[in-house]
Formats: C-alpha cells, structure tokens, sequence
C-alpha cells in the first residue's frame, strides 16, 4: 500500500458541472484493477459521489479522495464538485495536488464553470492536463472546444490526441505522442493498436514535431536525434515532456470517453509516466518564507486540508504528509494552536472506505480521525519543529440570508450546529450581528446554503428559515449645526441634573479646529464598525465639571450605535462641547449620558443627516450573447457600470452595486444566462443613498418604532 514519495502520482480532476468528472474517474479506476465493475451516476454506485446529497442531487457536492495502482506508482485521484457554489472544494484540494486534469465536454465547449477553476490552477502554479471527454456524446465538436480552450487558456494547450470520429460512431483515436491509432470495441475498453490511416499522416506528424520542439527545450540532443531518425519513441520524448509539464511550459490535451472507457487507460498511462510525482514539484513555501521539499528523510510535517463531521466517528481529517513519514501512534504539535495530537489510526480513503496502513511517506494523501484541536489550514509537525504552511485562500461570499428558526428553543441549537458546519466548510460563514440584531449565513450561492440547511435538517434535525438581512446602513451629516439639551428629573430626594451646548459636524482628515471656543481637550476615535468620531471638549469657567467628559462621551456613543435616522450607526462626526450647567447635588453621570444623548440626537437632526449604504464591486463573466439581459437587470439594481472588457469568448462586466439591492443576485444572474456565467463581490465603500431611498428608509424606521 506505501509507496516511495518517486513513485505517487497526485492529480485533481476539475471542471464545469455535467463535464464527466465523476464518470471518467471510475473507469480510471476500473482500468487500475481498483474496481471489479463500473458504477454509474445514475445508478448512485459510483466510487466517488457517496453520499445521500449527492444521490439525491445527481451532482458531485463534496472532494472525494481515490487511489490506484498503477504499474509501479500510486495514482491518488480527488474528484471535484463543477458547481462554483462548491469552489472550497476545489481550492482545498488543489493545494494538495501536484497534477490538475481539467475535464471539458466536448458537447459544451469551454464553461464558465472551467474558467473559475483556472483562476486557481495559475495561482496555484499547479501543472495541468486537459481532457476533451464526451466524444461519443451526439452533438461533441472536438474543434471548436480545443479552439475555445486555446483562445482562454493559451498557446500552451498542445494536442496529444484527437478524435478519429465523433458521436455515436466514436470508436477510435489518433495519438501523436507515440504515433498509433487506438480503435475501441463497441463497448470500450481494450484498444486495438493499428497504423495512423494516410489521410491523417500529415496532421499527426505535425502535432507530433510540436511535441518534439516542446520535449526538446528540456533534453539536449533530442532534435537532431529526431531529425536523424525521423521519429521519437515516448520513451525518448519523456524526460523533456516531464520537465515542461512540471515547469506548465506546456498542457497536453487528450480525449476521452469515459461513459464508454474510450481513452481513460492512454491517460492514466501519461499520468504515470510523465505527470511529476511530488519529489519534482518546487519546495513549499511556508508561512515565515522559508521552504519545505518532499523528503521522507526529513522529519514529519501534514498539512489538515479538509475536515468532515461524521455520525458515530466524529471529526474526519484529510492530510497531505509533506515530509518525513507518519505512522500511527505518532505525536505531532499543531503550529496554529500549539496543542499536541496524537495519531491513533491512519487510513488512505477510496472514496467513502477508509483502509488502514502502518505507514505514509513525504508526499502522499491520508486521512486520519478524532483528531482534538486540528482544523482545516493547520500544520502539523513533530515536536520542535517549527514549520507553518501558508493558509488556503478561500473567495468572498456572494450570498448572505439572515436566518431563524420555528422556535426560538431551537435557535441556539441552530447556531450550535452551523457553527460544526462553519468548521467543515470554510466558504461559510456565520455572522452573529449585533448590529444587526440577526444571525447572518454568507455564502457561495443558493445551493450552498440549500445544501446546509438540509444537512441541518438531515442531521441535527433543526429546520432553518432564510429572509433576506438587514442592510448595515450608516449615518452621518453634512452640515452643522448647534443644539442644546437639558436633563432635569426631580423625585423624592435627589434628583438628576445636567445640561450640555455642543456643535455637531461632519468630520473629515485634516479639517480646520473649531473656532470660537477654547479646546481644552481634543479626541479621535477610530469608530468599531468605520469611520470616526471627533471629540472636542471646550468647557472654561468650571461649567461643567472634567469628571463628566467619560459620561458626556458614553451618552454620545450610545447615540452613535443607533442613530437618530434609522438605528443605524453613525461615523464621521465631530462633537464640540462648549458650555453647560450643573446642579451641586442633582448633577451625576446618568444626568450627563442621558443630556449628552438628547444633544446629540438634536444636533445631528439638524445638521443635514444623510443616509450611507454598502457599495460591492461586482465582477462577472458571461457569455456575449448574454451581455445585453444581464446589463439590463444591473440597471434596475441602481448599478453603476464601470468597465467592460472581452476575456476569452466571454464579456467581463464590472460594476458598483449597492448590497441592497444585490438580495438573490445569483439566481438571477443564472437564470438569465441558463448557469454560464459566474460572478464575484467585494465591499467597496459607502455612498451617499439617494434622496426617495433615504425618505423611504426613515419613513419604514418610525413605523418600526411606534
């Protein structure tokens, strides 16, 4: 079961939803000798899509981890959900992979949900394969999909195969790498080698001389070798190909049909033989700057990148051993916490088996259980080291619903449960607002949060509701304006005093002091949630005491977390306190706070209150033919548009957008594109709200109020 760290093979097959992800990995498996027979999707028996959400949706939802062995090495396979709602998935796993198998369907050409994984297969730096799968499907055009793959991904995408035919009469496929034609069976499986027919000589040989020149860059004499001989074995062709596919100087493209395992053996084979195993990726680099290589002679480092909660189990972690060796019983510190586990069991997963071994070496992909503190992210090293991976970077949500429950009894165990989720899944996100007063889930998309709340329902058996969050407004000024206010309570004994004149502003970097007034004591306050609060203190001739300034800036504050507009906070003011009274024996710090507010809330009324709201960068990809639709719905979402540009057959659209009206953007957006377009948000700043919008917005708050 242990393999040297020369002889694993790390590879993730990524891609767009419906691309043949799952299916091509069980006949991968199959040709392996993995599995005895081949499941289908349909038929909810596949080695990867396991689990209950995943029958029920018909859809990969969650990374699955495979192996097989193939001849020599170890082939570690991770299947990847196509949906970008499930884009954790993708970049966990990613970081743990040493090859990408980007897979197309040859019926759709290139999808957007393609070009999300790219962003993270460059960043990433990760070498890639890309497979055209589905050529047995009716409507497959193997042309037009290289042609898009070329005009998004580059010149680097080089054919190693193509089609002989296609459709339902797919059965045979050219191969320019060791120049043979493989014709299949009716019903897949074994080829039969067989000469390249003439009429596609002349394009095999020059998709074969590509190869070469590419090969050539990396290994001396290949070239004249070639030019001598005419022709190179794979063989011969294998140290320069390795190198380029390990530098992405190149990205070979081969064909496949994985529903009749058509083309799966030949790139298994290239997996094995020239994709790098992790000993010929570049050393990692941690945290602190300094690198990591893949040497099973170093001491032990993993890195935690996925957890799950399973029933009965508890915690489930998936680990890559990035050097030395582990086995079980082996103690291990956790750089992020600095707490110490133990490893009790160690398991290498096919897909929902987990099957015990002694052993894992620098390089290779386990899983482990009922680990304590270790979370997805964390590094985990043996005793004395000092070694922290560099974090996963995960995208900003581009959903947010509050949520709640039936019953108020169940919401603390609402919150309890997403919380385990939260830790499981870290595109997600649970915000406990008290600004807002609500519990706010942020996610990737609909479906991602559809998917927690059956999973809540499935496994904790609480029912969660959605509605759409309240929007964090801000309130400032933008004139000025001066205000008095006098607190004054008589009951039996002492009673309670205080009278405040201040002058309240709009606050901005750099603006002149006040004038008329003698600043005693001056205050710049960072606000907790933006913007600030300048705090001047002008009082001469003893009005009112220093000992008040705490209680005169508390009644302030209070004022400021729910401003007098609509409840929202405040930002961007500056308070100058110039005079007042004070009562001998009635005079305390309640009668200040309580004088201090009504002052404020006078003042701020007065000096031309204006309405701020979140503004979110937009970003999105569509196709051309959608530009116009989804151009038209920003418009109703008072959208500025601040840029358009073509990126590869798609329109890049961005864009300024207030929050508000971004509630159930994404599902709009698919449906106006039929799912092929994605988009992306980020905050951007506040704005001024137009006048009709303010007017409505503290119009609806005096109703809340009453």
């Amino acid at each position: 079961m242990s393999a040297n760290t020369q002889e694993l093979r790390n590879v993730v097959l990524l891609g767009h939803s419906d691309s043949g992800k799952t299916t091509l990995i069980e006949t991968m498996l199959y040709e392996g000798g993995a599995i005895k027979r081949r499941g289908s999707v349909e038929g909810q028996n596949t080695v990867s899509d396991y689990t209950d959400l995943e029958h029920e949706k018909g859809k990969t939802i969650f990374s699955h981890q495979m192996f097989v062995k193939w001849k020599n090495n170890k082939i570690n396979i991770i299947d990847t959900p196509g949906f970008d709602d499930f884009v954790g998935e993708v970049v966990s796993s990613l970081k743990v992979a040493d090859t990408a198998v980007i897979v197309l369907n040859a019926a759709n050409g290139v999808e957007v949900g393609t070009e999300l994984v790219w962003e993270y297969v460059e960043k990433y730096q990760t070498p890639a394969i890309f497979v055209i799968n589905q050529l047995d499907h009716p409507k497959a055009d193997f042309e037009r999909t290289l042609e898009q793959a070329k005009e998004r991904f580059g010149s680097k995408l080089v054919p190693v195969q193509y089609p002989y035919n296609t459709g339902a009469e797919f059965n045979a496929i050219i191969d320019a790498l060791r120049m043979v034609m493989y014709e299949f069976p009716a019903n897949g499986g074994k080829p039969e080698k067989k000469p390249i027919p003439e009429s596609e000589k002349a394009r095999a040989n020059e998709m074969h001389n590509a190869l070469v020149e590419i090969a050539a860059e990396n290994e001396e004499g290949l070239m004249e070798k070639y030019f001598e001989e005419g022709n190179l074995s794979e063989e011969e062709l294998a140290k320069g190909i390795t190198i380029a596919l390990a530098k992405q100087q190149f990205f070979p493209v081969f064909v496949t049909s994985g529903l009749k395992d058509m083309g799966s053996g030949r790139l298994m084979g290239f997996i094995d033989d020239i994709a790098p195993s992790p000993a010929d990726r570049p050393a990692r680099k941690l945290e602190n700057g300094d690198e990591i290589s893949y040497d099973a002679n170093d001491k032990t480092t993993i890195f935690i990148y996925k957890t799950l909660s399973e029933p009965q189990v508890g915690m489930v972690s998936y680990f890559k051993v990035l050097s030395g060796k582990i086995k079980p019983g082996d103690e291990l510190v956790n750089a992020n916490n600095g707490e110490t586990e133990r490893i009790s069991q160690l398991f290498v997963a096919e897909g929902k088996e987990r099957i015990p071994v002694n052993e894992l070496v620098a390089g290779d992909l386990g899983v482990t259980v009922k680990l304590k503190y270790g979370h997805s992210n964390n590094t985990l090293n043996s005793k004395g080291l000092e070694r922290k991976v560099r974090p996963m970077e995960f995208p900003e949500s581009r959903i947010r619903k509050a949520v709640s429950t039936d019953s108020t009894a169940d919401m603390e165990k609402l919150v309890t449960a997403l919380h385990k989720i939260e830790e499981e899944d870290p595109t997600l996100k649970v915000e406990q607002s008290a600004e807002l007063k609500q519990t706010i889930l942020h996610g990737q998309g609909q479906l991602h949060l559809d998917l927690v709340k059956q999973r809540l329902l499935k496994e904790f058996g609480v029912n969660m509701n959605f509605e759409n969050p309240k929007i964090p407004y801000r309130e400032t000024i933008t004139g000025k304006a001066d205000a008095d206010y006098r607190h004054k309570k008589q009951s039996g004994g002492s009673g309670q005093f205080g009278e405040i004149h201040m002058r309240v502003e709009n606050y901005y970097d750099d603006m002149p002091e006040p004038t008329g007034v003698n600043i005693r004591q001056k205050d710049i306050e960072d606000l907790p949630w933006g913007g600030k609060l300048a705090f001047y203190w002008c009082i001469v001739g003893g009005a009112i005491d220093n000992r008040y300034i705490g209680a005169i800036k508390k009644g302030i504050m209070q004022q400021m977390k729910e401003g007098p507009l609509t409840g929202s906070h405040c930002q961007n003011v500056r308070v100058t306190v110039y005079d007042g009274k004070m009562h001998s024996v009635d005079s305390n710090d309640i009668s200040f706070q309580l004088a201090a507010s009504g002052a404020f809330r006078d003042g701020f009324h007065n000096a031309k209150p204006q309405l701020l709201e979140p503004i979110y960068s937009v970003e999105i990809l569509c196709p051309e033919e959608d530009t116009g639709d989804v151009m038209g719905d920003l418009q109703t979402r008072r959208a500025m548009i601040s840029g358009m540009d073509a990126e590869g057959h798609y329109q890049k659209i961005l864009a300024e957008v207030p929050l508000a009206e971004l509630h159930d953007y994404g599902s709009t957006l698919r449906s106006i594109t039929g799912g092929k377009a994605k988009f992306t948000m980020k905050f951007s700043e506040y704005q001024l709200v137009p006048p009709n919008v303010q007017q409505e917005l503290v119009k609806q708050h005096s109703v809340e109020l009453v």
